[in-house]
């Protein structure tokens, strides 16, 4: 039995149970008895190992509840062609967007795509993030999809972060397919989904319902296929178009409806009434030079749990930072500055049915912590592109980052 205690904290902040809310705490202690937070209180005693936070800023660690990290090359090419004019969705009508990444992770083997995952696994970990949900998706096909979801396992056994697995063959139809899209959801449904399920590494299934995508229909089919094989629902919705999948996420009664920058007032209201977490991404829609960000006042006046995650992926959003989609999310979305705190720690373990274990400092939870190099939490947001953290605490035990 090891303890680790945290001492001299200028600011805690961090979800309260007994509150529901986000609250700061100052001059506190906590205690972490191996991998767990024993206490947070005062006058808490000597430790094994003491950590002095020098009166800086201490919060839970992020988790990041929307990443697609699986991929050999990013797609820097469409950056510069969206910067030229072109829209996302009319460089992925011409060959490019998701099925450009297929032949880079069909053609890779296990061994290059755990180096890849790896090294972007400690990245995110510098930039505090201690838990991610991860995507295939970029292989479409049997093999492509296992072997991507057999990479996330595998580095998830070696790594220090969490990676919770989602299942994701429904994220574009592959070239093959074209002119026969029920083929492939078909081939979703009948042959992947039972051997994802044999497989036993993914937690979530997810979809991209969107237009020129999967069609409502077509992701209902897929869900419920999910939830048979005991694959738990999420799915990508209305993100460029209202195509009723928020509606949808209600219905199957999905984890998570993510991006929702065209959610309608009639998602909104189901959404309202249901325990759906709207997710927001809104790297996504700076990544892609667009000005419609998600309706994050729309969702909050009307109950919905907001989440917000990084987006993660080779081609619509290459950002790994938490802190700066902190700072998106409370410029553009004006989303209060707590509130996002929240978003990306309770919230977010919450959509990842985890808010038991993680995504707040409070007793019995795992100590997943970030100590900062500044004192108050308003420099998390302001100070945009460098925010320096001191030390990442994942599962009790501390990594001194750069």
């Amino acid at each position: 039995m090891s303890t680790l205690k945290l001492f001299n904290i200028g600011q805690l902040v961090t979800y309260n149970t007994p509150s529901d809310s986000i609250e700061t705490f100052f001059d506190i202690e906590v205690m972490i008895e191996n991998s767990q937070i024993k206490e947070i209180g005062n006058g808490l005693g000597i430790a094994d190992e003491m950590i002095d936070c020098k009166n800086n800023l201490v919060t839970p660690g992020f988790v990041d509840s929307h990443t697609h990290p699986v991929f050999i090359d990013s797609r820097d090419d469409e950056f510069l062609r969206r910067l030229g004019g072109e829209s996302y969705e009319s460089i992925a009508e011409n060959g490019g967007g998701i099925v450009k990444s297929i032949q880079g992770v069909r053609e890779a083997t296990e061994s290059q795509l755990i180096d890849l995952v790896k090294k972007r696994m400690d990245r995110f970990l510098k930039l505090g993030t201690t838990t991610i949900e991860a995507k295939s998706g970029y292989g479409l096909n049997m093999e492509s999809e296992l072997k991507s979801l057999s990479v996330l396992d595998k580095v998830q056994k070696e790594h220090a972060i969490d990676i919770v697995p989602t299942f994701m063959g429904a994220h574009s139809f592959p070239p093959n397919f074209v002119n026969r899209e029920q083929d492939y959801v078909d081939l979703i449904c009948n042959e992947m989904i039972p051997e994802v399920a044999k497989q036993g590494i993914a937690k979530f299934n997810d979809v991209f319902c969107e237009k020129g995508y999967f069609t409502i229909d077509q992701t209902r089919q897929i869900l419920r296929k999910g939830l048979d094989y005991g694959l738990k629902p999420r799915l990508h919705a209305d993100e460029f178009y209202s195509t009723g999948s928020a509606e949808l996420a209600v219905e199957i009664q999905a984890s998570s409806a993510d991006h929702l920058m065209a959610i309608s007032e009639e998602g909104i209201k189901r959404m309202g009434k249901s325990n759906v977490i709207a997710t927001l991404l809104p790297g996504t829609t700076f990544f892609l030079g667009k000005t419609e960000y998600a309706p994050y006042q729309d969702l909050y006046d009307a109950g919905i749990n907001v989440a917000i995650a990084s987006d993660y992926n080779p081609g619509s959003c290459f950002i790994q930072s938490m802190p700066f989609i902190i700072s998106l999310a409370c410029i553009y979305l004006k989303i209060p500055l707590l509130e996002a705190i929240k978003a990306s720690t309770y919230t977010a373990a919450k959509s990842l049915l985890l808010e038991n274990k993680i995504g707040s400092i409070e007793t019995g939870k795992n100590a997943d912590i970030i100590v900062w190099g500044f004192p108050k939490i308003e420099q998390i947001a302001s100070m945009v592109s460098h925010q320096p953290i001191d030390i990442v605490i994942k599962n009790g035990k501390p990594l001194i980052t750069p």
